[in-house]
Formats: C-alpha cells, sequence, structure tokens
C-alpha cells in the first residue's frame, strides 16, 4: 500500500507543469518512510531519491531538529545566492520546507523565478510535521 502511495506521488509529481506546487507533511512522511526501507537517508544521490529535500530554516533552527533525508540547509534569505551548492538542474524536483511555509514559499518562488521548473513547499512545514507525530534527526546538514 506505502508502495503504492509513493509511485503515485512520484507520477504525480512527474507529470505535473505547475511551476510551484505543496507537497502535504504525509506525503513528505511517505516518501520519508520509503527513503528508511530502501537505505537511502544517508546520502542518497537526487537520482536515488527523485527529488532534493531543502531545509530553509536558519542553521540554529535547522540543528535542533529536521526531517529525516533533508540534503541541505539553506537559509530562505541566502537560497538566491546559493542554488548553485544544491547541485540542481533545472529540471531537477525541489521540495523545500521552514517552520510554517511562508518562508519556504519565499524560498520556492525565487528558485521558480531562478528557472527551476518542478518546485514544491510541504504545506505547513516543519509544524504540520510535528503535529502529525513524525520522527526528526538532528545534527547538520
Amino acid at each position: 500500500m506505502t508502495m503504492r502511495l509513493f509511485i503515485t506521488l512520484a507520477s504525480l509529481l512527474l507529470l505535473t507543469t505547475v511551476t510551484i506546487g505543496g507537497v502535504s507533511a504525509y506525503h513528505s512522511y511517505l516518501l520519508t518512510v520509503q527513503q528508511l526501507r530502501a537505505g537511502l537517508t544517508k546520502g542518497p544521490s537526487m537520482s536515488q531519491k527523485g527529488f532534493i529535500l531543502i531545509d530553509v530554516r536558519s542553521a540554529e533552527e535547522h540543528a535542533a531538529g529536521f526531517i529525516p533525508g533533508t540534503d541541505m540547509n539553506i537559509d530562505f534569505r541566502e537560497i538566491k545566492a546559493r542554488h548553485r551548492d544544491l547541485g540542481a538542474q533545472l529540471e531537477d524536483h525541489l521540495v523545500v520546507y521552514c517552520q510554517s511555509g511562508h518562508r519556504s514559499n519565499i524560498a520556492a518562488e525565487t528558485l521558480a523565478d531562478l528557472g527551476y521548473r518542478h518546485v514544491y513547499n510541504v504545506t505547513g512545514s516543519m509544524n504540520a510535521w510535528l503535529e502529525a507525530g513524525y520522527p526528526l534527526e538532528s545534527g547538520r546538514r
């Protein structure tokens, strides 16, 4: 069942032509569970995972805990200057989150303005993730 949901979500992400979309905390969790089961949370390449997960909160917020599978932490105020640090192509799928969704929406719009075609914001971001009781990782990425 989980695999079917993952495949459905992945298909929807690949078929969409919307520049900025939303991904629920629940769907983000399903993607994370899939990564854990496949052993991909320890530095998977984008091609293995299918997307790049970016925490756009401050370094201090990030160090306190982040969504498992997060590839990089770039403060939303620095996303325009540091987007190349992602190593992403314009056609890659980028998923961003912050604490509530406001800063990640700004980051998503910035990435779209820079030409990235498939950018998704985790709706409700960390607040929704925590409210649902999903796990966190700690440290730095």
